[in-house]
């Protein structure tokens, strides 16, 4: 890797951050790339990565930048950065850090962010990491998560394809940072995966009871809320196993 390539990805990398966009921020890993926030000792997902910027974008505003030299060997980038307080009368003391950086290609296959938070936020009790889900009790969690099941129950929100984390949070009256976190660490499951679930649930049950054994996969994945079949397939197979049509042969050969 060149030297000017490495310095171009950082910089579009740290200019998502200062621009807060979660989107543009997680583009730069792949499709199966990890963010490991050394700190928390948390892996993410390019989708609960996505989760938890949404949140600390909305509570934190710091701006970042590089400081001394930007480093690359082979396929690595390395390189320290300073976040200072956009606000600092309300904020913390700037905070220092480092990232290493593993590429496939152009994006991201592996992001290690290591750094140390000032003393006065190590604390208050948010130095456990940038994306601390604090506040939470267990009581209010399992609250959180009985009202979830409840609401999901009764709206049958997972058949709505648009569904998001915020949208999902507007119906909880919850926050957003509350209802990732009960489902990460209450569910052990992403946002995505926990609707996926509900949906493939749903899908298992028209497959049970279609009265039109050929009936198009493409129809029930729209019934049910996916948008397409490369992805009711995945959800699906991730689910139960087995493919769709291997499941409803299943389910012929029982009847």
């Amino acid at each position: 890797m060149r030297k000017t390539e490495a310095v171009s990805f950082v910089a579009s990398y740290l200019d998502a951050w200062n621009e807060r966009n979660a989107g543009s921020v997680t583009d730069h890993l792949c499709s199966d790339g990890h963010y490991i926030d050394e700190v928390s000792h948390e892996d993410m997902t390019r989708e609960t990565l996505f989760e938890a910027l949404l949140d600390y974008f909305h509570s934190e505003h710091y701006f970042y930048e590089v400081t001394g030299d930007i480093l690359c060997s082979g396929t690595t980038i390395a390189f320290q950065y300073c976040a200072k307080p956009l606000e600092p009368g309300k904020q913390s003391s700037p905070w220092h850090g480092a990232e290493f950086i593993t590429l496939s290609g152009k994006s991201a296959l592996e992001i290690r962010d290591y750094y140390q938070l000032p003393k006065e936020r190590a604390l208050n009790g948010n130095g456990k990491g940038r994306y601390v889900k604090s506040g939470l009790s267990q009581g209010g969690m399992a609250e959180l998560l009985d009202n979830l099941e409840q609401v999901m129950e009764r709206e049958q929100l997972h058949l709505d394809p648009d569904l998001s984390l915020p949208k999902l949070a507007e119906h909880l009256n919850a926050t957003v940072n509350y209802v990732s976190q009960a489902i990460n660490a209450g569910l052990q499951s992403t946002f995505f995966d926990y609707v996926n679930r509900k949906r493939v649930d749903e899908a298992l049950g028209l497959i049970q009871s279609d009265a039109e054994p050929h009936r198009a996969m493409l129809d029930i994945a729209l019934a049910v809320g996916f948008n397409s079949t490369s992805t009711f397939y995945s959800a699906f197979r991730k689910v139960t196993g087995v493919t769709p049509g291997a499941y409803r042969r299943r389910v012929t050969r029982q009847a």
